[in-house]
């Protein structure tokens, strides 16, 4: 593995990552105290993809601000941030311009794996986002399976080596290609967000041959002649949460109520996506900019795989495989090591 992810090399150097995980620490150190209710903002992250749906809910209906306001704190203001890529989401979250993260879980473990015992930089997943399936589209015809790639393919993720896509395409590798050939396709993947991976793999630019990727994206990809699916996440992992919500640990030591009203606005907008899955899918047509109609959201949202819940599933799966492959060098007992207390006092689904 390359140095960014943690490679099992055998030097007790501290890697980039870490280095930079310090002096993230020093910065915060330095910082200013955080300041709530009018003073800032509380800075949020959001995605592209319809595993974003509950934030994006959560900022049209401000139900952050409602259950913070509700729990004694009111008057909060919330900037929304689009990134795209557990890459982009954790650096930012390293820089201290993030307060809640929605992320990839891989990406998540990494950084909750790295930044522990480090002041000021430790991170602690506050709930679980979504789960659906990841779909590697292609747009050549003779690539059936995963061994069928050459060298002179590229695959776009949003994300070498650290991104949902790019892990789970490793997760897929070493059970379909064999364990000790996990990296294999890492040479040949790209860095591309979403709409624009989507983009140029229909129109056969800039070499991109194939995209990881999940819906609305890859549910689109598959309706353009000539594109066809290579591998199925769900068909070989089964179902697993694909995305969390983290945040720096001193903010929630700090602010503990900001954990639970997140929680507890999160848990309402899942239930209003399952109670008026119409509404939802205005809101993601509205929010995507894709052309996207509100019939097809809501096809989208009818899919067994595509599932909102606060409650993450099968995250140790990740855990494992990251571990075993030597991104991480420590790893929880169990998933609930990795998160909030106060999130077992919601049931939500």
């Amino acid at each position: 593995m390359h140095d960014e992810v943690g490679g099992a090399g055998g030097s007790n150097a501290p890697s980039p990552r870490r280095r930079a995980l310090v002096a993230a620490g020093l910065g915060a150190l330095l910082a200013p105290a955080l300041a709530l209710g009018n003073a800032r903002a509380i800075r949020i992250s959001k995605g592209y993809g319809l595993l974003y749906l509950p934030l994006l809910v959560m900022e049209r209906q401000r139900l952050f601000e409602r259950h913070a306001a509700q729990l004694g704190m009111p008057g909060l203001r919330v900037e929304w941030v689009l990134l795209d890529g557990g890459n982009s989401v954790d650096d930012a979250m390293m820089a201290g311009s993030l307060d809640f993260a929605a992320a990839g879980a891989p990406g998540f473990i990494e950084l909750w794996a790295r930044s522990r015992g480090i002041p000021n930089v430790e991170v602690i997943g506050i709930s679980g986002l979504s789960s659906t399936s990841l779909s590697l589209n292609t747009n050549r015809p003779g690539i059936k399976t995963l061994g069928d790639f050459t060298p002179a393919d590229r695959i776009a993720v949003p994300g070498i080596r650290t991104s949902l896509s790019a892990v789970v395409l490793q997760m897929l590798a070493s059970r379909l290609l064999g364990a000790q050939h996990f990296a294999r396709l890492d040479s040949i993947t790209v860095n591309l967000p979403h709409p624009q991976a989507m983009q140029a793999l229909i129109r056969r630019e800039g070499g991109i041959t194939a995209h990881f990727g999940s819906p609305p994206f890859s549910t689109l990809e598959l309706r353009e002649q000539g594109i066809h699916r290579v591998a199925d996440s769900l068909d070989v992992l089964g179902p697993l949460t694909l995305d969390v919500v983290f945040a720096p640990k001193r903010i929630v030591d700090a602010e503990p109520v900001l954990a639970r009203a997140f929680i507890g606005a999160l848990d309402e907008a899942n239930r209003m996506i399952a109670q008026d899955p119409a509404a939802a899918a205005q809101v993601y047509v509205a929010a995507s900019n894709l052309g996207l109609s509100r019939d097809a959201v809501v096809q989208m949202l009818a899919a067994p795989q595509t599932r909102f819940s606060i409650h993450p599933g099968q995250l140790m799966d990740f855990v494992d495989f990251l571990y075993r492959v030597g991104t991480i060098k420590a790893k929880p007992r169990t998933w609930n090591e990795m998160f909030v207390a106060q999130l077992g006092d919601f049931h939500g689904p």
